[in-house]
């Protein structure tokens, strides 16, 4: 099999790009582990950036989301029983979106569905060969056969654990990575959200979201530690716990109920450089990882998304590299500004087992700074709503 952009992966950037390139009249084929029921099953983040909206526009992919996504003016942000609000409006003209990541990866699916899109499930085995050749092929299993693709080029969307960034050479790329010393435990329950906007919670007890998909189905989060599993927490116990770590206005409000979702994920800052190597290009979590803290995962995905579309289409075009060479370089840029803020955020709202009592001061302080000074909460508005790309 032949085409001109083998995507491996097939998750919401990789069939992101596969229908933005078709839009440019750009043949690819995209190729994923899972089975489409399962990829459509993982629950995941939702809050989008304009420039993700902005790309669901271009990729002909809005119209659900615009018809059922909820805009966020700004957040709430709570320390003890402080709380105070970020207007995302007042300071940048611009709200975020509440859509389910699972959503965006349904209507990608469907439009790419409806385009007649080349999407392979379930194979295994992946090997890239000829990544610095013009002429790159990726072998693989499917239904027991071996298979093989040619392309003009490679997009790896296949997250942290695929084959795309580990096929660049140690010697080559170099990885910068943070582990934190806690996860989230998170729940999902069919009860009507707590606040309309999302609430960031520090406590003495540690950090805790309220967070939503729709009016009538909730997420809620709490700090945990490494070593807790899911099963050690009954729902009395979680709910008992955010309210703990709630101010007492908002923890008296909250509805609870049965938990139909419940999974503790650990928290991580990773970048890889560079993200390109020949004709692979990396994209989304094959490249870096960002804390959940501020929703940045799915949105610096589909940064990376948007500069690798722009280089393809000018390539098919015109002809010129020039966008393909400088691919590592202007992701990256954005990339790291992301993870510098989720690195800040997180910092500012968790706490930490080693930390000190002068530690939990500057905390407290840089809250305080945070709730009082209008270029501070512009500064923080303009990276959660999104840096333009």
């Amino acid at each position: 099999m032949k085409t001109q952009v083998a995507i491996i992966g097939g998750g919401p950037s990789g069939l992101l790009l596969s229908q933005l390139l078709h839009k440019s009249g750009i043949d690819s084929v995209v190729l994923e582990r899972q089975t489409k029921d399962y990829v459509l099953g993982r629950i995941r983040a939702g809050v989008l950036e304009q420039g993700l909206v902005g790309l669901m526009e271009a990729a002909g992919c809005a119209d659900r989301l615009h018809a059922e996504g909820y805009a966020h003016d700004g957040t709430l942000i709570s320390y003890g029983d402080e709380m105070f609000r970020i207007d995302f409006k007042a300071h940048t003209g611009t709200p975020v979106i509440v859509y389910g990541q699972t959503e965006v990866t349904r209507d990608l699916y469907d439009a790419r569905d409806a385009a007649g899109g080349i999407i392979h499930h379930e194979v295994s085995d992946v090997r890239i060969e000829g990544a610095r050749t013009n002429s790159p092929v990726i072998h693989y299993q499917m239904e027991g056969a071996e298979q093989a693709l040619r392309c003009d080029f490679i997009a790896g969307c296949d997250g942290f654990h695929g084959v795309s960034r580990k096929t660049i050479p140690e010697d080559v790329r170099r990885e910068y990575e943070k582990v934190y010393p806690f996860g989230w435990l998170g729940i999902l329950s069919e009860t009507p959200p707590v606040n309309h906007e999302l609430i960031y919670a520090n406590s003495p007890r540690g950090f805790a979201l309220c967070s939503m998909r729709n009016a009538n189905l909730s997420r809620y989060y709490i700090q945990c530690r490494l070593d807790d599993r899911p099963e050690d927490w009954s729902d009395a116990a979680f709910w008992e716990e955010l309210q703990r770590r709630l101010p007492a206005e908002i923890a008296a409000a909250l509805v609870t109920g049965p938990s139909i979702e419940k999974s503790i994920a650990p928290l991580r800052s990773f970048v890889t450089e560079p993200m390109q190597w020949g004709r692979l290009f990396l994209c989304g979590d094959a490249a870096h990882i960002v804390p959940p803290t501020g929703a940045k995962g799915l949105n610096t995905a589909a940064s990376d998304v948007h500069y690798l579309w722009q280089a393809l289409t000018q390539f098919y075009q015109t002809g010129s590299d020039t966008g393909l060479d400088a691919y590592s370089s202007k992701a990256l840029a954005r990339v790291w500004k992301a993870e510098r803020f989720s690195w800040w955020f997180s910092t500012m709202m968790h706490r930490f087992p080693d930390q000190t009592a002068f530690d939990l001061k500057m905390q407290i302080a840089d809250l305080d700074f945070l709730r009082s000074n209008t270029a501070a909460q512009r500064a923080m508005a303009e990276n959660y709503v999104g840096l333009p790309y």
